[in-house]
């Protein structure tokens, strides 16, 4: 179960009408756009990924300032103190590489980036994809026509399924095990029923392009600490999703409008849709998801407010 690094997603909101087949009325012109063919509805299915890969983070190869990125921009606005950025005017399948690798950089400076009116087929959102890393095709979620790694976000499908203190850390270096989200079935042995995936993986991990540690830890998917009993572990899971889930300086939320686009480190980060549009319109979308490195643990490196000089951070 390798981590997902820069997930470029981008999903559309109004949607007035629906056609025959129960999609969105943008979605489908959307599709019909990129020249999709939706005679057959959406495929899913493939084999469960399990080897190894070479990785290196297109935030590596980064200026550091970012200077071809940010001087494209009309503007760039940094939507809180710590998490979330919005690049105005520029449209994702115009960038060039050098400014892929500077927005790969500035994803994991910022978790996450939006950018507003794209027109963004799912081909080049999957070759975007395809850039910072190999692209996850996901064994049994339905992906869009033609292009496997272009999964499809789409509510109305699903339910018709089976229903710390980080300054002085008493977590560096421990191991968790990580439970996949989906359950899956073994094609050797069908009859045993579908099964979860787990796989250990550091607590806290660091980031290949900054440097920072980050904690590795989210209530969907990491399920136990290694060497601790049961007690402990659910104690201090407890606290430690606590720490994301309630600091609002570390939190942002954005308001999505026909044709927006995000992309987020998912090694470093949490992301969540509020399900505030009952009664009004469905929610329809398609997500690429670049996998990254397996995760590791540098014991010398630093956090990102120590990375940064922010005051608060341990001398």
């Amino acid at each position: 179960m390798a981590p997902a690094a820069i997930v470029p997603e981008i999903v559309d909101v109004i949607q007035p009408k629906q056609d025959k087949l129960g999609l969105p009325a943008p979605t489908k012109a959307r599709l019909e756009k990129a020249d999709i063919d939706l005679s057959k509805g959406y495929p899913d299915v493939f084999a469960v990924r399990d080897y190894d890969r070479p990785f290196v983070d297109a935030g590596s190869r980064a200026d550091p300032a970012k200077k071809s990125l940010l001087s494209a921009a009309k503007e760039v606005i940094h939507l809180t103190t710590h998490i979330g950025t919005e690049i105005a005017r520029l449209q994702l399948k115009d960038l060039t590489d050098q400014q892929r690798d500077e927005l790969a950089l500035l994803v994991a400076e910022r978790s996450v980036v939006f950018f507003r009116n794209q027109d963004l087929s799912p081909q080049k959102q999957l070759e975007l994809g395809h850039y910072y890393g190999e692209v996850e095709v996901h064994p049994q979620v339905p992906c869009v026509p033609g292009l496997p790694g272009t999964t499809v976000i789409w509510p109305q499908l699903a339910a018709s399924e089976k229903p710390t203190d980080f300054r002085n850390p008493i977590i560096d270096g421990k191991y968790a095990v990580y439970r996949s989200a989906h359950t899956y079935l073994d094609r050797e042995d069908p009859t045993a029923g579908p099964k979860f995936i787990e796989r250990s993986h550091p607590l806290v991990r660091t980031h290949p392009a900054t440097g920072w540690k980050a904690l590795y830890v989210n209530r969907a998917m990491t399920d136990r600490i290694v060497g601790l009993d049961k007690g402990e572990s659910d104690a201090i899971l407890q606290y430690l999703c606590q720490v994301y889930e309630g600091n609002v300086d570390i939190q942002c939320r954005f308001k999505w409008t026909p044709g927006t686009s995000a992309l987020w480190d998912n090694r470093i980060t949490m992301h969540n849709a509020s399900y505030d549009y009952e009664g009004l319109q469905p929610r329809h979308g398609t997500r690429v998801t670049s996998l990254a490195e397996k995760p590791f643990f540098d014991h010398n490196a630093p956090t990102r407010r120590q990375a940064l000089g922010i005051a608060g951070a341990e001398e």
